[in-house]
């Protein structure tokens, strides 16, 4: 049985069907988790990485566990227990949804210092593991989905800035891949897509989805951070711009290590904008 952690985001819930398309038995988990949530057949539990006594339940009986590394609030979560637990239900293999900013921005908080405190704890655990290191994900563009709708217009900083951002779908396939598969222990995968986009770009891509004009407007970073600010944390905020306005070589290196382990190319971020565009009408 594979366990399944953050079984309602943009990786878990694809993973989850990618797993229960091929019969294995998954049990999905996440906080607010329900029967809407995962496919027919999928069991489903509620439970909390920064509780890991809740995962308890979830783990007995499970051979492999896909671990989120909790993002923004990856300071609260205690991995040494969560893998305490899992090897205590019997888990023996883990595959980690980590962070690029772990090799890029090491000495950040918010983006590789807690995330390799958790690598870290995984390497150590005693199980076979798995490391997947994506960067920007196409889902970010959720993020212009309302001012689309209402206004058909896209607003975002550092309009022709490049970075090679990734389908969710394409990490949920690697993560299935890796759970399934032989020969990926202590592996280390560096996730992006094939190609650098821009802001300009995404928003033109979603304008083509759409058939209808997307005006694009470039905020500056003192207009970016000041509306970033109200759902992230500074750190975060502050982190990310750096990110998207002064990405480093290693940030817009395209990895090959999607079509490695899939045999083919990454999906663009034109192809997700078609396949997602009814957010944006």
């Amino acid at each position: 049985m594979f366990v399944v952690t953050g079984a309602t985001g943009n990786v878990g819930r694809s993973l989850v069907q990618a797993l229960a398309a091929t019969g294995v038995r998954v049990t999905a988990t996440s906080r607010g988790i329900s029967d809407t949530d995962v496919p027919e057949n999928v069991e489903y539990r509620r439970a909390d990485l920064v509780d890991p006594e809740s995962l308890r339940p979830v783990f007995d009986g499970a051979d492999a566990l896909f671990l989120q590394n909790g993002g923004p609030s990856a300071h609260l979560l205690s991995p040494q227990d969560i893998l305490d637990v899992a090897k205590a239900g019997g888990v023996g293999r883990v595959i980690l949804l980590s962070s690029q900013g772990v090799a890029t921005r090491p000495r950040s908080a918010s983006h590789g210092d807690t995330a390799r405190a958790i690598e870290d704890a995984v390497q150590q655990s005693g199980m076979a593991w798995t490391i997947l290191r994506p960067g920007g994900f196409h889902s970010n563009a959720y993020a212009w989905a309302e001012s689309v709708r209402a206004r058909r217009t896209v607003a975002a900083p550092f309009a022709d800035i490049g970075l090679p951002t990734i389908d969710p779908d394409d990490i949920a396939e690697v993560a299935a891949a890796v759970l399934r598969e032989d020969g990926h222990t202590g592996q280390i995968y560096e996730l992006t897509g094939p190609a650098l986009n821009t802001p300009r770009q995404r928003a033109e891509a979603i304008a083509d989805a759409l058939g209808e004009p997307v005006r694009f407007i470039e905020q500056t970073r003192d207009e970016a951070r000041a509306q970033m600010l109200q759902f992230m944390p500074e750190p975060v905020v502050e982190t990310t711009l750096t990110i998207l306005g002064e990405p480093t070589l290693a940030e817009q290196r395209i990895s090959p290590d999607v079509e490695q382990v899939l045999g083919r190319t990454p999906r663009t971020f034109a192809d997700w904008a078609q396949r997602h565009i009814t957010a944006f009408r």
